[in-house]
């Protein structure tokens, strides 16, 4: 057990963003990584709360658990767990923007040749952490890159105002989104904490470690 316990907050799995009854816009976020964060946590002795979007994975022993399905619900859920989290991790891989006005029922492909989507920007969850929510504890982000990792990560923890940014280039095959792999850069605001690749779970122990032993 560590000398402290942290009340940990997670995010984790994309997000679905209904264009109908039927479609929505996603992505291919599997949950594995958040979850692994989550019985990572819970293995260090912390108290856990996961909000999941949706996803088909089992809760982690000792986890509780809130599921949710768009951006605004897993915004809302994060807002209402908020005030007593120690640290919070988002990790979700949370939509950007969303359908402005979703179809109440299914859209019919017949007699038309293009459908044009009108999409409105998502609440920036990260980017709320601070202000307005108003969280005072450890932040931890995310960024799923393609290109220039490290200086787009950079610039995110600095955005945001994070206290560690785990980056991950999600272009490398058998790593990343839908593997049971990562390949993860840990940074903080005084630089690199660690690069590693391996096992989300394996890799979900050295982020907590890293986030939660104190920085020299």
């Amino acid at each position: 057990m560590p000398a402290s316990p942290l009340r940990v907050l997670i995010t984790a799995g994309p997000t679905h963003e209904a264009i109908d009854p039927v479609r929505f816009i996603g992505n291919r976020s599997s949950g594995k990584m958040g979850f692994a964060l989550a019985d990572a946590a819970v293995a260090a002795g912390h108290e856990v709360t996961l909000i999941a979007g949706p996803v088909n994975l089992p809760t982690p022993a000792g986890v509780h658990r809130v599921n949710v399905t768009s951006a605004a619900e897993m915004y809302a859920a994060v807002s209402s767990n908020i005030s007593t989290i120690d640290l919070a991790i988002l990790c979700a891989a949370v939509a950007d923007f969303t359908p402005a006005d979703p179809a109440q029922q299914k859209i019919k492909k017949s007699g038309q040749d293009t459908m044009t989507l009108q999409l409105v920007p998502t609440q920036d969850i990260l980017g709320s952490m601070r202000e307005p929510l108003g969280f005072t504890g450890t932040l931890v982000g995310f960024a799923a890159e393609t290109e220039n990792l490290i200086a787009n990560a950079q610039d995110k923890l600095l955005r945001k105002s994070c206290d560690f940014l785990a980056a991950n280039d999600v272009s490398i095959p058998n790593s990343g989104f839908e593997s049971d792999n990562n390949s993860v850069t840990l940074l903080s605001r005084n630089g690199e904490v660690f690069t590693a690749s391996g096992a989300k779970r394996e890799l979900a122990t050295r982020i907590i470690d890293g986030i939660t032993t104190p920085q020299t």
